[in-house]
């Protein structure tokens, strides 16, 4: 009980000195910044016990959307508004700014947009925006581009009266009468699944809930399977055959009792098979239906048997199969569709060393790979009668090329995307057989773009255990390397999930206001191959962590920018980066953006009763081996934070965040702000209405993207102006 008390005095003193400081820098804006209150709770286990002070922040999705508020709901609710009007007042002199901001962003993109038509068995497929519309419409037209055009669904509509609507997947029925879509009101992202009669323009009755998105029609046009979630932990769990007009004797065909696997159901690009796949973070397990026979039984593509991480795709009379079997970077095999198993499986394309092989195309007459070396995506073209291949040839030396929509196997057109850190998103169709290319559309920047303006670059800076970390980086022309312009740096480094350099039209408003933005490709991430992943997870996760200060500090050696002028940006897993940076070295960077960040690590990991958790065992490790504890505490950035200076830091999260839950930012911010021992700014912004993804709609999202960039304009000039 003293302990608690002390701790209490002591943190309000701290606030309370950094306060004063606070109103000395800023007389006008500062008010007195919300103090949460402390309870401590004690979580022991390995005979180790923690003190969390904050632990009641937690409530229940009962307790968020019970009309009638508890105690405990109220004062929660009562702290995140709290913060959001202390964000509000301390940013006062900014908002002329982020309205300017969001104007500007808003006022690059095409109001009046249309994508790129796809062909699907006799239609071609395309969304359209309309100006001053939030949600797309999409369309149809039956066998070429000059027919009538068909209404499949207006989003506009389907949205009006919630406050987030967000459709996620659509499928057509082969005879293509039925669409079936999935959509989330909560931004929980937990979708019901409605049906549509395209001949009629009429809802059927059925309505699937608690779902995934992303299903899968039989051939019988009568059938569809999808994928609903444990009600608790919010994890894909079980597959159901539902029969159109059958409601309520849905079939399951499919149970997932290993809480460390994602599932779902999907076809097969030949429309030949129903494919139900069940990955880990490293072992994949797939089960394979012919689509032509729904009430038969799944048949196990191979047995699971240890770690193995593969993906497959029907050919034919046979499955490609990228396997990871004996092959770190993966390799390509293929086997016959009657037998699938590994003991059949004969190599197409070897394992290489210096090469992931990272995605494939099947065409009829072609293959095409999709490769990563050396922090760079080639595709790679095979002729799969000749066996001549090629490359595509891009000529930038920071990119992005990707393999885009392909829907169709008969066809010599490979349709890919291709963007740059200076280079709006570019639509491509390729003929393989030609070696000619029609760009179908280019990205349009509204009051024009001119990449000659501006200068990208591939660094690399060494890692302090000598590994060499790729860096892209961008900025206007003009822009003079003296440390003393300001510069963001972005991360993420999880899940070898590669952050490529895009374009953004968004970030814009930062260059043209003489930022430099940079991407560290960390460790954790797969940009250098799958041992690039391997070397930043489990117990090689502080590699993550040090990479990205490295390159911070090869930015300031190199008189990109210095300390006082560099911030950092990272969300989700990204702000667990961000929340492990500022622990370990806090006076490198001037201010940080941490979204919807993941930073009470041991406790979350612990509680297999929130999503994602059980999953993610083989990511950061499973809290219950002491050795896993130990290790992850050394890291977990609401576990250490102390009593030192702090950078500038801005947080966001959400309020239905069922990824990130918003206690964890909620409770780090707490943290900080009765633990840090300097004036500078500490800001949450919660978002009532969202989750993981921020607000729904085309435009509404920018304005927490103006709110960051007046944040970091802010520190940069000490006016907001």
């Amino acid at each position: 009980m003293k302990t608690t008390v002390f701790i209490l005095i002591l943190g309000l003193f701290l606030s309370a000195c950094n306060n004063k400081k606070q109103k000395d820098l800023y007389p006008n804006q500062i008010p007195s910044a919300p103090i949460a209150e402390q309870k401590d709770s004690a979580i022991t286990i390995h005979d180790h016990t923690r003190i969390d002070p904050y632990f009641w922040m937690r409530l229940t999705d009962e307790q968020k959307s019970a009309e009638v508020k508890d105690e405990q709901t109220q004062k929660v609710l009562n702290y995140l508004e709290a913060e959001n009007k202390y964000l509000d007042t301390v940013m006062h002199k900014t908002r002329s700014l982020q309205k300017n901001l969001f104007d500007e962003i808003v006022g690059r993109i095409k109001q009046d947009d249309e994508s790129v038509p796809y062909y699907k068995n006799g239609y071609w497929y395309y969304s359209k925006y309309t100006e001053g519309q939030e949600y797309p419409v999409y369309y149809r037209k039956e066998e070429t581009l000059d027919n009538k055009e068909e209404v499949l669904l207006d989003v506009n509509q389907l949205a009006k009266g919630h406050n987030y609507y967000a459709v996620a997947s659509m499928e057509v029925s082969p005879d293509n009468k039925i669409l079936a879509f999935s959509e989330d009101t909560l931004s929980r992202r937990i979708y019901n699944y409605r049906f549509l009669n395209l001949e009629t323009g009429k809802f059927l009755d059925d309505q699937l809930e608690n779902c995934e998105p992303g299903g899968a029609w039989a051939n019988d046009n009568q059938t569809f399977f999808y994928t609903t979630k444990n009600e608790v932990s919010l994890l894909s769990e079980k597959i159901w055959r539902h029969k159109l007009n059958t409601s309520g004797n849905d079939v399951m065909v499919y149970h997932e009792e290993d809480p460390s696997y994602y599932i779902g159901v999907y076809k097969s690009k030949s429309d030949d098979y129903i494919i139900i796949y069940n990955n880990s973070t490293l072992i994949s397990d797939y089960q394979i239906l012919k689509a032509d026979d729904p009430e038969g039984e799944f048949k196990q593509f191979t047995p699971r048997n240890g770690a193995h991480e593969y993906s497959i795709e029907h050919f034919q009379d046979k499955f490609y199969i990228l396997t990871n079997n004996d092959a770190v970077n993966f390799r390509l095999m293929e086997t016959p569709v009657n037998a699938t198993s590994i003991g059949n499986w004969k190599e197409v394309i070897p394992h290489r060393k210096d090469v992931l092989l990272d995605g494939i195309e099947v065409f009829k007459n072609y293959l095409v790979l999709s490769e990563r070396s050396n922090a760079l995506t080639n595709l790679r073209v095979i002729n799969q009668q000749t066996h001549e291949e090629h490359y595509l040839d891009f000529g930038e030396q920071a990119y992005v090329a990707y393999i885009s929509t392909n829907t169709e196997f008969d066809t010599d057109i490979l349709r890919y995307g291709y963007s740059s850190l200076t280079t709006p998103v570019s639509t491509i169709d390729y003929n393989m057989t030609s070696k000619t290319q029609t760009v179908k559309k280019v990205q349009e920047v509204v009051g024009g773009h001119d990449p000659e303006q501006y200068k990208t670059e591939r660094l690399w800076a060494t890692a302090r255990d000598g590994e060499k970390i790729p860096i892209s980086i961008v900025y206007k022309k003009g822009y003079k390397k003296d440390g003393q312009a300001p510069l963001l740096l972005y991360g993420y480094g999880s899940y070898g999930n590669t952050i490529d350099p895009w374009f953004s039209s968004t970030r814009l408003s930062l260059l043209d206001r003489g930022f430099v933005y940079a991407i560290a490709h960390i460790r954790g991430g797969q940009s250098m191959g799958r041992e690039w992943y391997d070397d930043g997870k489990m117990m090689n996760k502080i590699n993550t962590f040090t990479d990205f200060i490295d390159v911070g500090h090869f930015l300031v050696k190199e008189n990109y920018t210095s300390p006082k002028h560099m911030y950092a940006m990272g969300g989700s897993a990204g702000g667990l980066l961000m929340g492990a940076i500022v622990n370990m070295e806090p006076e490198l960077f001037n201010g940080i953006i941490a979204a919807v960040p993941f930073v009470d690590v041991v406790s979350t990991m612990l509680d297999e009763t929130i999503p994602l958790t059980t999953n993610e065992f083989d990511e950061w490790g499973n809290p219950k081996d002491k050795e896993s504890y130990d290790y992850m505490l050394s890291y977990s950035p609401y576990d250490n934070v102390e009593a030192q200076n702090y950078p500038n830091i801005l947080v966001t999260t959400g309020l239905f965040d069922s990824q990130v839950q918003y206690w964890e930012p909620a409770k780090w911010v707490a943290k900080l702000r009765a633990n840090k021992t300097d004036s500078k700014l500490l800001l949450m912004h919660t978002n009532m209405e969202a989750g993981h993804g921020g607000a729904s709609g085309r435009f509404k999202r920018y304005k927490e993207t103006a709110m960051e960039y007046a944040f970091l304009m802010m520190l940069e000039s000490k006016k907001g102006e």
